[in-house]
């Protein structure tokens, strides 16, 4: 029997990995800050991610790229609720991505389905309630530190047990707020307060976070990762994700973030049907 992901006004099949598409409001954003900051823009670039394959839009109004400064909350929100807005009449579920409840309210408010938070609900301390309280689906993701610090120095005793470990306890706080445990799901965090060994590490244990009950969302597009071990600029990073999301795929990810939505729709397709074992 297929999972199913239970968002607010939508359910998402999981009977083969899904693709979320990643929609920057952002003029700061590592990747493409900037490109599409205006409702009507990133409403175009949005439906052309439909087009491509994505089965998820994320919205983000604020940059938690490594040394990213927060940005004020009613600068956050005159960012993404228009553009959640439009981007809700496209027919495909969305995602925000933030760490404020305030957000999360006006967000949902306007169509919004998902909340994907990088602190896993623990950056504001009225988020849990919120999420509980709209009953809307929530990524929780791994970060140490927060974006501005995450990368000055990163230490694990054991990266994935303890990211492992803070997912599981994450998960527990959630439910006991009294979000349904069909609207969770666990994200190790790449990139997010890990060096490249960490990095490494947490990709090659998948499996141990797809094991954990609740769907798995991996996001490794246009990351250091491969910036780090090959010396590539943003812009030549696509073989490198295409590589990291055909592994996350084979090793148990129900959902991948991107920025190239076509080119991995390929890389997801021909990934399942190898995984299959179909010709």
């Amino acid at each position: 029997m297929a999972r199913e992901l239970h968002l607010r006004g939508a359910t998402l099949d999981l009977d083969r990995p899904r693709i979320m598409g990643i929609v920057n409001v952002t003029p700061d954003s590592f990747s493409d800050g900037g490109r599409h900051a205006d409702a009507e823009g990133a409403a175009v670039h949005a439906r052309a991610l439909v087009e491509a394959g994505a089965d998820i839009l994320d919205v983000g109004g604020e940059s938690t790229r490594p040394g990213a400064q927060e940005v004020p909350v009613a600068e956050e929100l005159d960012r993404v609720v228009p553009v959640v807005e439009e981007v809700a009449k496209l027919g495909v579920p969305v995602s925000v991505d933030t760490r404020k409840a305030a957000v999360m309210r006006e967000a949902v408010a306007a169509g919004a389905h998902l909340i994907n938070d990088v602190s896993a609900l623990e950056h504001d301390p009225d988020a849990l309630t919120t999420v509980a309280e709209l009953e809307v689906a929530v990524c929780l993701m791994h970060m140490q530190g927060t974006p501005e610090t995450m990368q000055d120095d990163p230490r694990y005793d054991d990266v994935v047990g303890e990211v492992r470990e803070y997912l599981v306890r994450r998960v527990e706080d959630c439910k006991r707020a009294g979000v349904r445990p069909d609207n969770i799901l666990v994200d190790p965090g790449i990139g997010f307060g890990k060096t490249v060994d960490h990095n490494l590490a947490l990709m090659h244990s998948l499996s141990t976070f797809a094991d954990l009950g609740h769907p798995l969302l991996v996001g490794t597009s246009r990351k250091s990762l491969a910036g780090k071990l090959f010396n590539r600029a943003v812009h030549q990073r696509q073989y490198f994700d295409a590589a990291l999301v055909g592994w996350s795929v084979s090793h148990g990810a129900d959902i991948v973030r991107v920025h190239d939505v076509g080119a991995m729709y390929d890389v997801v397709c021909m990934t399942e049907i190898l995984m299959q074992g179909r010709s």
